[in-house]
Parts: structure tokens; sequence; C-alpha cells
């Protein structure tokens, strides 16, 4: 069975920053595109930021600037580096893998549990 487990959530005063992980564990073949969602309370899930398996990123208008992507294909890990955090940005983060698994021999995509990420003014 695959995983995205995520971790590096939090309190934080506006201004601040945070980083959240997010690794895969299990059998999977290799890993396309990475991202990271969000969904604050009472609003749909939205697509914050993605990078491809080559290194190319897109980002949400309201993050660009302030929040960096990255991934270590070795780690199978991908980060989300947030900076000037503001209130706004207050949700329940959430990572997202399209992942070639192994038992099935199939692109499945995979979301991890969530990470609460709280931004006070």
């Amino acid at each position: 069975q695959v995983q995205l487990v995520e971790s590096g959530g939090g309190l934080v005063q506006a201004g601040g920053s945070l980083r959240l992980s997010c690794a895969a564990s299990g059998l999977f073949f290799g890993i396309n595109d990475m991202g990271w969602y969000r969904q604050a309370s009472g609003k749909q899930r939205e697509l914050v930021a993605v990078i491809t398996s080559d290194g190319r990123t897109n980002y949400e208008d309201s993050v660009k600037g302030r929040f960096t992507i990255s991934r270590d294909n070795a780690k199978n890990t991908v980060y989300l580096q947030m900076n000037s955090l503001k209130p706004e940005d207050t949700a329940v983060y959430y990572c997202n893998a399209d992942v070639w698994v192994v038992t099935t021999k199939s692109l499945s995509g995979l979301w991890g549990q969530g990470t609460q990420v709280t931004v006070s003014s």
C-alpha cells in the first residue's frame, strides 16, 4: 500500500514561515506530478502549487512570491516552504501525488491525511 505522510503544519503569526513536507512510502515505480492543495473552513479544496517530476512548477496566484514548492526525488518527498504567511492562508493543507503503484501497475492519484496551518493576525 502506498501512503503519503505529511508533516510541518502548525500555528504561526502573520508574517511568519512554515515548511510542509510530504513523503511517499510503499511499493511504487515512480511519481509524476506532486502538489499541495488546501481547504479552508467552508470552502472548496484548491490547488496551491504543483511540481512535475522534472522540476517545473506552477502556483496559485495568491501565493506566488511567498510559497515555494520543491521535491527530492531520491527521498520521494515534496516540500512547501511558506513565507510571509497571512491569516487567509489558514486551511488544512493536503499533499497530492500521481504515483505508479506496483500492485495495480497503474497511475494512481493519492492524497495525504492533511495538516492544519493556522495563521493568526
